[in-house]
């Protein structure tokens, strides 16, 4: 259907409220509002969130019975509406019946130090973003009040929590979407006093449907007071809403084991103050335990950590958690991160559990994974594609949407395999360099801006480690030659202008993101809280390939001793075989159980420049077992484990077998460390044990490999198979 303006008409209060709002959207994209089709606003007997669209006699229908239906309709509008040269192509598949199929659906807003945005921005800024998140089916802001774990307010904060917790439900309301509240147990107080400060607090919002309180992160009560301080709470909440809702969560505080078995035993007494249960990250137990133990009575709504890359419940690459360590290293925990398939496939896993969900983010890095997951949450059987294309015409109005849409899939491919090995990396920042050259305009448009910052980041990467691991390759070829002298020379080679222009260009990217939202991507200029925290420009240079190191060791060799020891070091000898979990990832040995947790420094302090590639991640869980083979026959061998150096020790039951047979079993901590290696060899904050494995456990040539330990687990980053002497 061809358009070139339209025309409100609305005749009752909802429909000109909407109308109101929506004039704003339409005037912000192009699109004339004076003459040309109208668009009734008609109000009809339909659930508060559904609408209907349709055309009679050239006028377009929207009927809804409440404002966040209509505008809901106006936004579906948007989304299907493609501008073409001669005016505005209305797509089909917009005329239909359109309801939610779970009815909770949105996002978390943290107005605090922690957060890489939203501490920067003004009511008006969050208000626009309410109206951002309806546009893909959100009816719920989670906000977050003062006084949690968060520290003292920053410089970037106009207003205290508070002030803006109530600023942001009276402007929820005023867009008709639900209000939920973060609140977590972090005062100490006993649970009568803290019911009370929560009493305070609501009475001073306009709007509050629910409170979600955290079990744990953060959290240190046990279940039964943890309940408990639910219970008080929600009395207190029913006096000033009485038609909210108390949904606490089934998150386990650290070093409780009981912690989920207690809370069901609570639960299972059916409480009358609580209403549901929220299922997020540091679980209790896994979501189909939770669903199948928890009462019926209690729905299930999810809160799924879309911000965050590493450390996490849905690592890249879930569940393989084989993300590239230089990728990892540069990008960190919370940078710009679309992962639309991704998480359409984790969608698909734990939707059927809960009733939908409201998502934990940290700010504007998770954009693009905000729309998919509230638009599967509307209709799960949406294809991604379209929900790109939908982004694309609602955000970047003008710009090809099939081309957007393989933008974006693009930045998440980019994340696949080694990104010296990717070259999907130059193509999906040509493309993006494409689109802004041809639309100037949209470099005053911060999505995408954000996705060309992503682009470019990748690239740098890349060309970083194509030219560094040539480098490399060279500097070993002279060592082997034993002239270190040109071996430290190629090690210092400057990066090409090439380089340098293109790295140049992602500080010119976050300076206008911090102008156009207050994204801090960087500590020192924009007031990052620390450089996990999105702050991308504080990993970005971050060592990715043995460059750094190599050049560390090889500056200090003295004799010719040092330098062969180095070589036996970098090159592994006849019949010796070696893995490392950054290196090798875990997929080398069929994938990692599901609840093992691949821990990663590589975005930390350790790298320095000073540690191998090879100890940026480290393997967590109660056991790990590995085929190898290639091993020489009838040789004994030496098993060397490298493992994070304990911080304290522990009194655990560390075994080892062989082929079935024990090698060794016993407190691990207490076990001696190879200190002459570890000095010369590793980090202060690793250190390596050495087992001898007979020649009668390997089998021509294979070995099978078990160890671990039932009660803490075993941590590791690489080991070691070489024949004795």
């Amino acid at each position: 259907m061809k358009l070139f303006s339209v025309d409100f008409v609305a005749n009752t209060s909802p429909g000109q409220k909407a109308v109101q709002i929506l004039e704003a959207e339409f005037a912000k994209r192009g699109i004339p509002c004076t003459g040309g089709t109208e668009l009734v606003f008609e109000e009809k007997d339909l659930a508060c969130d559904s609408f209907e669209t349709a055309e009679q006699g050239g006028r377009i229908i929207l009927s809804a019975s409440s404002l966040c239906g209509f505008l809901y309709a106006g936004f579906r509008f948007l989304r299907k509406l493609e501008r073409r040269r001669d005016g505005f192509e209305l797509l089909d598949g917009f005329f239909g019946s359109f309801s939610p199929k779970y009815p909770y659906r949105g996002h978390q807003y943290g107005y605090r130090p922690k957060n890489n945005t939203c501490d920067a921005w003004t009511p008006e800024q969050f208000r626009q973003a309410f109206l951002d998140a309806m546009a893909f089916g959100a009816n719920t802001a989670e906000l977050m009040p003062g006084g949690t774990d968060d520290g003292e307010r920053n410089a970037l904060m106009g207003w205290s929590e508070n002030e803006m917790l109530f600023l942001c439900s009276e402007m929820a309301d005023d867009v008709d979407i639900d209000v939920s509240v973060w609140y977590p147990n972090c005062e100490e107080s006993t649970p009568e006093e803290s019911a009370l400060l929560r009493g305070e607090v609501f009475s001073k919002m306009k709007r509050l449907d629910y409170v979600f309180p955290p079990g744990g992160d953060p959290g240190h009560y046990c279940a039964e007071e943890f309940l408990d301080r639910a219970v008080l709470a929600a009395r207190e909440m029913k006096k000033y809403h009485p038609g909210a809702k108390m949904f606490p969560s089934a998150q386990k505080p650290k070093r409780m084991a009981d912690w989920g078995d207690r809370f069901i035993a609570c639960m299972e007494k059916l409480p009358p103050e609580i209403d549901g249960v929220v299922a997020g990250p540091n679980e209790a137990m896994d979501i189909d335990s939770l669903r199948r133990r928890l009462p019926i009575t209690y729905p299930l709504r999810y809160y799924p950590d879309i911000t965050h890359n590493v450390r996490c419940t849905f690592p890249v690459h879930f569940p393989r958690d084989d993300w590239h360590y230089a990728i990892a290293s540069t990008l960190g925990r919370e940078s710009a991160n679309p992962r639309p398939l991704e998480y359409r496939h984790i969608h698909r896993l734990v939707s059927p559990y809960c009733r939908g969900s409201v998502s934990y983010s940290e700010g504007a890095n998770d954009d693009v994974n905000k729309a998919i997951w509230c638009a599967l949450d509307w209709d799960p059987e949406t294809d991604v594609e379209e929900i790109l294309s939908d982004y694309s015409r609602f955000f970047f109005p003008g710009l090809p949407p099939e081309t957007v849409a393989n933008g974006i899939l693009g930045l998440e491919h980019n994340w696949i395999g080694d990104p010296a090995e990717n070259p999907g990396i130059d193509a999906t920042l040509s493309l993006w360099e494409e689109l802004g050259k041809n639309h100037p305009e949209m470099m005053e448009n911060w999505r995408f801006v954000l996705c060309l910052f992503r682009g470019e980041c990748d690239a740098v990467v890349r060309a970083r480690r194509r030219f560094e691991l040539g480098l490399v390759k060279e500097a070993k070829r002279y060592l082997k030659a034993k002239n270190t002298e040109k071996a430290i020379e190629i090690l210092k080679k400057p990066y090409p202008e090439s380089y340098v222009a293109l790295r140049n260009g992602l500080d010119e990217k976050a300076k206008l993101l911090y102008n156009l939202i207050g994204m801090q991507l960087n500590m020192e200029n924009y007031g990052a809280s620390a450089p996990d925290r999105g702050a991308t420009l504080e990993t970005i240079d971050k060592p990715i390939t043995d460059r750094a190191c190599l050049l560390f060791r090889t500056e200090r060799l003295e004799t010719d001793e040092d330098l062969e020891e180095l070589l036996a070091e970098l090159m592994p000898g006849e019949g010796e075989y070696r893995f490392s979990v950054s290196e090798d990832t875990c997929e080398l040995y069929g994938g990692k159980p599901y609840d093992a947790y691949l821990n990663f420094k590589g975005d930390g302090r350790i790298n320095d420049g000073t540690v191998p590639m090879e100890l940026l991640g480290v393997y967590d869980h109660y056991f790990f077992q590995a085929k190898v083979a290639g091993l020489l026959p009838e040789k004994d061998y030496i098993l060397r484990i490298i493992l994070p150096r304990p911080r304290r020790p522990f009194d655990t039951d560390f075994y080892l077998f062989a082929d079935g047979a024990q090698i060794w079993r016993g407190n691990v901590t207490e076990y001696p460390n190879d200190e002459a290696f570890d000095a010369k060899w590793l980090s202060p904050e690793y250190c390596s044990k050495l087992f001898t494995v007979p020649a009668d456990c390997i089998q021509n040539g294979c070995v099978k490999l078990k160890f671990g330990e039932d009660t803490v687990g075993v941590e590791f980053a690489a080991f070691r198979l070489t024949p004795a002497e």
